[in-house]
This record gives structure tokens, sequence and C-alpha cells, in this order.
């Protein structure tokens, strides 16, 4: 059993004071093997990040702060490269740090948090 399949002791995503916090998310294809390199890698995460955001009646483009962590240094640039075509100024903070990621191979996981849009 993969750590996927397990029940974890957290909220994928959870709203506070006009936030909205989403947990750590991994690469993982509905239906088919995780894609390879990081790009193809990124791309997936933030798609399924989008989605979920979605959920909450907000995008990408209400994200406020990034977490990622990235499995090699190496793939730095490529990441940069994917990570551009997801987000527009203003663009979110964002911190990156590389990590042993729990679930091979994904080589990228990435957390958000996202401000809800006033109602008027």
């Amino acid at each position: 059993m993969s750590i996927a399949d397990t029940q974890l002791p957290f909220s994928k995503i959870r709203s506070a004071n006009g936030l909205v916090f989403l947990s750590g998310e991994l690469p993982i294809a509905e239906q088919g093997p995780m894609p390879e390199g990081i790009a193809a890698q990124t791309d997936l995460t933030l798609q399924r990040i989008e989605a979920s955001l979605g959920s909450m009646g907000l995008g990408l483009a209400d994200v406020v702060q990034v977490t990622v962590h990235l499995a090699r240094a190496e793939d730095f640039a490529e990441f940069n490269a994917a990570y551009r075509r997801h987000f527009r100024a203003p663009l979110p903070t964002r911190t990156t740090v590389v990590a042993q990621l729990l679930l091979a191979p994904a080589a990228i996981e990435i957390s958000v948090v996202a401000a809800m849009r006033s109602q008027s």
C-alpha cells in the first residue's frame, strides 16, 4: 500500500479568516502512471491545485503564497519555466526547498494559500 492509498490525519483543504489553505499536492494522474519529468509533473500538480481551489470558487489568480518541495535541485530551472505558465502578475510569494519526497517517483509537491474574494 502506498502513502497515497492511506487515510492520513490532515485536511486537504481548509478555510479560515478569508484564506484557503491547500495541503501539499502531488502529480498524481487520475488515470495512468505519474508523468515523467519535472515540467509535466509541475503542470499536473498545478492543474490539480486549480481543480481543488475551484471547489471553493477560486483559481490560481487567488493564490497569495506557494510552497514548493523539489526532489532535485537540478530541476529548479525547468520547474520555474513550467511554473511561469500558470501564474500571472501579481505573482504569489513563494518558497522553494529541496526535500526528500515520500511518494516516489514524485519530483514535486506544492501547497498553496489563497485569498477568498470579497463578497460585494
